[in-house]
């Protein structure tokens, strides 16, 4: 397989009790040189994760270190695999969604239903989009899109303290040696979408309460790497800043740039009407922005990119139209039209508040009660066809061997994954509070 960008080489395995515990029944009765993506993640029970090394890593900078005690689910002992042709088609159903959201009668379309706070259109294109995949028999489905997708710095960091796996000798891993240029890349990228080629001095990470946020640790990291580039950053909440004389102010600070963590898309809370008005007025860059969540993260656009008929209306090729259906579960409005017909198929959907996020109030319909039902026909709720996500096998402790849930992100910009990471879990929902689980490198095999 030839690499491709934001692919390289994984190291060859060396079993070394001390950094890379080894319970891999795979390599025991498996002496193919090509291995199988589902096998692996059914039967590999390496533990890659070398928490020593990545404990050092953070504390090369005195930063977060004690974050593998306060996190303890945050990172899962094992990797994922996928296969090229997965990869493939994750590549292309990302292409076909980007280049339908650019298409004029969608964008026309997404200001029809859409906020007045997310018609103005700032030229960026938000960083850190994430495509989230379930991994099904038929491929991968994009089960949702997400504008401030977390956990990019994470992961970046993750995968350096990351030993091989015994079985998957020539495997490939999907994160690129040079993550953090790439990541500082698009940022600068984004300033000069909007202010040409003049120098970005000052970026200001925000988020409500931000030092109360269970990736706070990520924003830290986030603020070493900008500061290592020569770039000014803090830590902030929304109701730090201060938008007067046509600049964004932090105390008595001018902001250059917003990194957006808020989880009021659409920025229409009391205490964010500074950044608006900043944001609105053109006098700071903010990324991801209101007008990014419109076009790609509000799960109404789901039933379109998801709707034959309706993509066709809006001039999308058939090619597209056919990679769209294929990869995004039949997604529709709940209404009172379709109510009882949605009730009576619940066991087979899954339903989202339209302008939900982190599994929030989102539920499997086999596991609706009449009261929860009642709920979701008075709000803006979407029904999603249910895609059983797929599973991997991981060791907790030293013997007992259990079954995780898994999806796959997709840290994108301008429709170039950038990173891979998967989530293992249990329950419903990715939760981070399940033994064995949490991130997990993603690794490309032969086949």
């Amino acid at each position: 397989m030839v690499n491709q960008p934001g692919i390289i080489k994984a190291k060859t395995a060396t079993l070394n009790e001390e950094h890379c515990q080894s319970y891999c029944t795979a390599s025991e009765t498996n002496n193919e040189t090509n291995v199988n993506a589902d096998r692996l993640n059914r039967d590999c029970f390496c533990k890659t994760f070398d928490r020593e090394k990545f404990t050092a890593i953070l504390n090369s900078d005195e930063l977060n270190q004690d974050l593998l005690l306060t996190h303890p689910q945050l990172f899962s002992n094992t990797a994922v695999f996928i296969s090229p042709d997965q990869l493939d088609f994750m590549r292309k159903l990302i292409t076909a969604v980007e280049e339908v959201v650019a298409l004029p009668s969608y964008r026309h379309h997404v200001s029809t239903q859409s906020c007045v706070n997310a018609l103005y259109d700032p030229g960026t294109s938000g960083v850190f989009m994430g495509y989230d995949f379930h991994v099904s028999s038929e491929g991968p489905k994009i089960i949702e899109i997400n504008t401030n997708a977390g956990g990019a710095f994470l992961n970046s960091t993750l995968i350096k303290a990351q030993t091989a796996c015994c079985a998957a000798d020539d495997s490939l891993s999907f994160a690129p040696g040079n993550i953090d240029e790439r990541i500082i890349a698009m940022f600068l990228h984004e300033w000069s979408l909007q202010r040409k080629s003049q120098r970005l001095h000052r970026i200001a990470i925000v988020d409500k309460a931000p030092q109360q946020q269970f990736l706070y640790p990520e924003f830290k990291m986030a603020q070493r790497l900008f500061v290592q580039h020569g770039i000014e950053t803090i830590i902030a909440a929304p109701e730090e800043l201060t938008y007067k004389e046509g600049q964004l102010f932090y105390k008595n600070i001018v902001i250059d740039l917003v990194y957006n963590r808020l989880t009021d898309f659409l920025l229409t809370e009391l205490s964010h009407q500074h950044l608006f008005d900043a944001y609105h007025a053109g006098a700071v860059v903010l990324t991801p922005s209101p007008r990014h969540y419109a076009l790609y993260a509000d799960k109404r656009n789901l039933t379109i990119l998801s709707d034959e008929v309706a993509l066709k209306q809006l001039g999308a090729k058939q090619q597209q139209i056919d990679i769209l259906t294929r990869g995004i579960p039949k997604t529709e409005k709940v209404t009172a039209v379709n109510a009882q017909e949605l009730w009576q198929n619940r066991k087979h959907l899954f339903f989202k508040p339209a302008a939900g996020f982190g599994s929030r109030a989102a539920y499997r319909g086999d596991k609706l009660t009449k009261g929860v039902w009642e709920n979701i026909q008075q709000g803006q709720y979407v029904a999603q066809a249910l895609i059983i996500p797929s599973e991997r096998a991981v060791l907790v402790g030293d013997t007992e061997h259990i079954a995780l849930k898994m999806d796959i992100r997709a840290y994108v910009y301008e429709g170039d994954i950038q990173l891979l990471a998967a989530r293992l879990y249990q329950g419903q929902t990715t939760n981070f509070r399940t033994e064995g689980g949490g991130f997990a490198p993603v690794y490309i095999t032969d086949n």
